[in-house]
């Protein structure tokens, strides 16, 4: 305490102010928005003199947002406080709804995925192709069987939050729902018309293709993400196991092209090619949908 004071008491005998993050460094130099003093590495280059690092966080006369200070994820999003916050939160809406299935087992047969229904000869009266499109996205989160949900919500939680850690939640959001409604519009258009899909799955296989995309990126060990990938996909074409191959390959490709598309997007125009991928991938979940729709109408 003795060799502070004496050093603060020499400072004032020099006639030269500290800097107000550093006192033990003399300035001449101050902030000219509040005018602190500020030493070398506290200054900030503004469109007239230097600023200090909290006017530049206020964003105060620097022609940047606030935000624009903030600490960046690697596909360039903020970084959250909880970085697990939005996976949390499509967890509960999973469970809110396997709880609400499991009260009222009726109302999966107007969430999950129909193409059409009843069959022929009968006239349809319901399924996507007769207008009920919100099932692309009700689907992706009803779930029957508890192994089902179990599961899901399990890969959910290993994949998404290390996901919306490096993304963003912005990013990873649009990730998840991206995938999603790809499995949804390739269950659509592949399987039969009045064959029921319903699950998170394919926006889970999506994760699964951005986590490869990402680990890849990173130059992390490949192998177990592959080997747990191979071994989803072997549970996939097993017939016994009644499972949509086309929801898991939908997603799964989306989830690939949206990763890339986040992880190697360039620097300075990072947002337009994010958000413009995923904006592409929802026009070929639009196309074929209407293609399919078309065929069964």
């Amino acid at each position: 305490m003795d060799q502070a004071s004496g050093s603060r008491q020499d400072d004032a005998h020099s006639g030269l102010p500290v800097c107000y993050r550093h006192p033990d460094r003399e300035t001449g130099v101050r902030c000219t928005r509040c005018e602190r003093p500020i030493c070398p590495e506290c200054m900030v280059s503004a469109s007239v003199g230097f600023q200090c690092p909290h006017c530049v966080r206020e964003g105060s006369g620097t022609g940047h947002a606030p935000s624009a200070s903030q600490p960046r994820t690697i596909a360039g999003g903020a970084v959250a406080a909880d970085p697990h916050l939005v996976t949390k939160i499509l967890i509960g809406l999973n469970l809110a709804m396997f709880l609400v299935v499991q009260v009222r087992p009726s109302v999966l047969e107007s969430l999950a995925i129909i193409g059409q229904w009843p069959p022929a000869p009968f006239h349809p009266t319901e399924g996507v192709a007769e207008g009920e499109w919100y099932r692309l996205l009700t689907s992706m989160f009803t779930h029957e069987a508890i192994w089902h949900f179990a599961f899901n919500m399990l890969s959910l939680w290993w994949l998404g939050g290390p996901l919306e850690r490096a993304l963003g939640r912005t990013r990873y959001l649009a990730l998840y729902f991206v995938s999603g409604l790809a499995g949804s519009a390739l269950a659509y258009l592949l399987a039969s018309p009045g064959t029921a899909t319903y699950g998170a799955s394919g926006a889970i296989y999506g994760l699964f293709g951005a986590t490869a995309v990402l680990m890849r990126h990173l130059r992390y060990d490949m192998r177990p993400i592959i080997a747990l990938l191979v071994i989803n996909l072997i549970f996939t074409f097993n017939p016994g196991m009644n499972l949509s191959w086309q929801g898991h390959i939908g997603g799964l490709v989306a989830g690939v092209v949206v990763g890339i598309a986040m992880v190697h997007a360039p620097r300075e125009r990072r947002a337009l090619v994010q958000f413009g991928t995923c904006a592409l991938m929802l026009g070929v979940v639009l196309v074929v949908t209407l293609l399919r729709t078309a065929q069964l109408t």
